[in-house]
């Protein structure tokens, strides 16, 4: 399980890049995180950071028919969202490639 510290830091980024796929609603961006490895991320937490990037205009909501109930909150990336998930992709790429050069640098002096 990935540590919610870890996680809160790329969390908007992942949900920005599940919605660039599809319009999707929070309990079905929750299982798509689930599927991709991230654990069970509760809709408690979901929710907040849909409102978050909602307001900060990088994703649109649109109420849809459901056809099992109530009519759902469907989210789509706004052109700023695009901009940004770019922007995300780019810093953890270079994240990620510091994090395992500096991994590879304590193999080397642990062995």
């Amino acid at each position: 399980m990935i540590p919610s510290q870890m996680l809160k830091g790329t969390l908007e980024g992942c949900i920005l890049a599940i919605i660039s796929v599809q319009d999707s609603y929070g309990y079905e961006i929750s299982r798509q995180l689930e599927k991709f490895g991230f654990g069970n991320i509760s809709e408690g937490t979901i929710y907040p950071l849909l409102l978050r990037l909602e307001k900060n205009g990088l994703i649109v909501a649109t109420y849809r028919e459901s056809g099992q109930g109530p009519k759902r909150k469907y989210y789509g990336l706004s052109d700023s969202g695009k901009s940004e998930l770019k922007q995300f992709f780019d810093s953890f790429e270079e994240l990620d490639q510091a994090v395992h050069q500096l991994i590879n640098y304590l193999k080397e002096v642990n062995l």
